[in-house]
């Protein structure tokens, strides 16, 4: 069997600002001296006018990205996402939330996938952060594939978002035909036994304990849900009243994120267990990628332990 393909969602979030950047002249990408490693150097390299670094400013280039949303621009402010949910959050709120501006926020660098960098760069509350702010779509795709359509979808709407992009490569699980739909949660299998509802990175790692569980007669079913705000309530209240148990995974903080936000769902509507599987309550540290998504339990291996403790 060949080896799956694996790529960096962060350099999807490059090519796609490319391609799109061909196809219309208004879009305006703003950096914060970090365009290598947000990939927004690729939109540089052939669109150099319509490009700005803005230095080590992120709340400056957050009030930049404003300003030129009113003049008909559609600007992609790129950073970290510690540095674009963290250190910017007021103007973020303030800036582009509040007056409801067409603004999209390109956030690399998520989760502790970043590895070596550490702790103070590892932002798992940035998901929480953004929920808070009335209006903001949050996007956190899965793979090369999600993650482009995702650019083109934030495009699109008129509206402020904040799309999330990792550093470690992911493995592809869409197929090319994949057409990615704003607001809608993915069946990727279907399943009796228990609802494992994945986003970004933790869904290629949720079909795996999948396929782990229905080694030991377990019957697994898998939503991808790459659209945390406005959330698909539907799919996840039909898969919950199908197999009665819910575990939710995520590469962020169990406070805030993906797991808090179907549990409000479901205790409002309809009274589920709910195991939430992700960062708990603690910072990261350095360390290899893979290493410390095992250590977490945010592997395939960790996630099947910890859906089989449910079942």
């Amino acid at each position: 069997m060949s080896e799956v393909k694996k790529i960096a969602t962060r350099d999807s979030y490059g090519a796609a600002l490319v391609e799109l950047g061909k196809e219309h002249e208004n879009l305006i990408v703003l950096d914060a001296d970090l365009a290598e490693a947000t990939k927004t150097g690729k939109f540089k390299a052939v669109f150099p006018e319509r490009h700005i670094d803005c230095g080590i400013a992120e709340a400056n280039m957050m009030g930049i990205a404003a300003g030129l949303s009113t003049c008909g621009k559609v600007p992609f402010a790129s950073t970290f996402a510690m540095f674009a949910a963290g250190r910017a959050f007021e103007q973020v709120r303030n800036t582009i939330g509040y007056p409801h501006l067409n603004v999209k926020i390109g956030a690399t660098h998520a989760g502790i996938s970043v590895g070596e960098d550490g702790a103070t760069h590892q932002c798992n509350e940035d998901i929480a952060l953004m929920r808070t702010i009335p209006g903001m779509t949050i996007i956190n795709p899965s793979d090369d594939i999600e993650a482009r359509q995702a650019v083109k979808a934030a495009y699109e709407m008129e509206g402020p978002v904040y799309l999330r992009f990792g550093r470690l490569a992911a493995p592809i699980i869409n197929r090319e035909d994949y057409r990615f739909e704003l607001g809608k949660g993915v069946l990727l299998k279907e399943g009796g036994d228990v609802t494992i509802i994945a986003t970004g990175l933790m869904v290629s790692m949720a079909l795996e304990a999948a396929q782990k569980l229905e080694q030991d007669g377990i019957d697994a079913e898998v939503i991808n849900i790459h659209t945390i705000k406005p959330l698909d309530e539907e799919i996840i209240l039909n898969s919950a009243q199908k197999t009665g148990k819910v575990v939710t995974v995520e590469e962020h903080s169990v406070i805030g994120g993906l797991g808090s936000a179907v549990c409000d769902v479901l205790s409002e509507k309809l009274p589920t267990p709910v195991t939430k599987i992700g960062i708990q309550d603690v910072y990261g540290h350095s360390g290899p990628a893979l290493e410390l998504l095992k250590e977490f339990g945010l592997d395939g291996e960790g996630i099947y332990r910890k859906t089989k403790e449910v079942i």
